[in-house]
């Protein structure tokens, strides 16, 4: 894998150099900063991802619904008109997930408004430490 903040053709250099992830890092693109939005919503048009995670921070509970809600309504209005189609999130990352305890139901909220899944968990600060999501967890939490 190869993780990059600049925007360009990662697609094509990925493929020249074999590799089979490409990350893109957004650099905390604000939903609320719509030139930053339209800057990201190009980036991704111009390197069509198979996959689009939407990257939130888990401990902010319900603050992380809204922003996710903003992320993905930002991707659709800024979306080009010549591609035809809409960009929208494929599914949720949320970081510091090991810490959420009561704040868990969120999580649920954000699957349940885009209808995507969340896709990994950040349990660390390291690529082991990104999970699949333990369901039985986050039905234990929510029922204590």
């Amino acid at each position: 894998a190869v993780v990059s903040t600049q925007s360009g053709h990662y697609g094509r250099d990925a493929k020249e150099r074999r590799y089979d992830v490409v990350l893109v890092d957004t650099a905390g693109r604000m939903q609320d900063n719509e030139p930053l939005m339209r800057a990201l919503s190009k980036l991704v048009a111009l390197n069509n991802p198979d996959l689009t995670l939407f990257v939130g921070e888990a401990l902010v509970g319900n603050e992380a619904v809204d922003q996710l809600v903003k992320f993905n309504q930002s991707l659709i209005d800024n979306s080009s008109a010549s591609a035809g189609t809409k960009s929208v999130i494929d599914g949720i990352l949320l970081t510091k997930f090991d810490c959420i305890d009561d704040k868990v139901g969120a999580a649920i909220s954000m699957t349940y408004i885009t209808g995507q899944p969340i896709v990994f968990v950040g349990t660390g600060q390291q690529y082991p430490d990104l999970k699949s999501l333990n369901v039985k967890s986050v039905v234990s939490a929510l029922l204590r």
